[in-house]
């Protein structure tokens, strides 16, 4: 009965020994080292895998993980850290200290507000953060200067508005919202820009007849709208630099596509 007990006391998951750990050790296409222990039934975070601290990648998804400890830091070298699907209900301060990591995926565990540290703002190169699938009724201000965050996931959430934080983000490209508790309209306007994806030119010489007229034909159309148009919309082209306000701004975008839809069409 003893011997039962003390079984029942061990605990649970697989435990990952040094030798194990470097055979889990592969190297990515552009040449980084990645410790890929994804998978693998761990419940408590592995320590000898302190002694492979200078991998670049770190990948401990698809575990049984309840805590990261403060010693996650010393993996300085760390670009890219994935600890999505575990059962992590807090992120240590210590997360802070990996100031080159640049992709950060804790979604699918436990995570509500308290659980997320202001500290996670000091990750001044994060291009990706994906927080999705947690329990967080709102995320730290202190992402407002992750002023290199380009994709953000916030979806399956409790958030009840869109994150004030958001809109202050100068490269945010996408955010996920999807399926949080947020007012139908609240959603919108994140970012009231619309980003030109690519931009082609052309000269005359490269173009048949037949194209080139096309295009031209195009162009005089949208000029003779543009000429009709408000005075205070005319100058699409000065207004792209110092806009006086954002409706104005975003005003004069929606006819500069129009513009290069316009013309793609008249292409094909």
């Amino acid at each position: 009965m003893a011997k039962g007990n003390k079984q029942s006391k061990e605990p649970k998951g697989r435990k990952i020994t040094l030798k194990m750990a470097k055979l889990a050790l592969k190297l990515t296409v552009d040449g980084k080292r990645r410790l890929d222990l994804s998978n693998m039934e761990i419940a408590s975070f592995p320590k000898c895998i302190l002694k492979l601290c200078d991998v670049d990648e770190l990948d401990l998804s698809r575990n049984m993980l309840k805590k990261i400890p403060d010693s996650i830091d010393k993996f300085v070298n760390l670009r890219w850290l994935d600890l999505h699907s575990n059962q992590l209900d807090h992120v240590p301060e210590a997360i802070g200290h990996l100031q080159n990591l640049y992709s950060l995926n804790l979604c699918n565990n436990l995570l509500s507000s308290i659980g997320l540290p202001n500290e996670i703002g000091l990750l001044q190169k994060l291009r990706s953060l994906n927080l999705g699938m947690n329990l967080l009724e709102s995320i730290p201000s202190s992402i407002a200067a992750l002023k290199e965050l380009r994709h953000l996931g916030l979806f399956n959430n409790h958030l009840t508005r869109v994150p004030e934080c958001l809109r202050n983000l100068p490269h945010l490209e996408r955010v996920n919202l999807k399926c949080n508790p947020i007012p139908s309209g609240d959603d919108k306007g994140i970012d009231p820009i619309q980003r030109v994806e690519g931009l082609y030119l052309v000269r005359d010489s490269c173009l048949c007849a037949s194209c080139l007229k096309k295009v031209k034909d195009a162009r005089q159309r949208v000029d003779s709208r543009l000429s009709r148009a408000p005075a205070h919309g005319r100058s699409i082209f000065a207004g792209l630099i110092t806009p006086n306000s954002v409706a104005d701004f975003s005003w004069q975008v929606r006819i500069a596509s129009k513009l290069t839809l316009a013309l793609f069409l008249s292409l094909t």
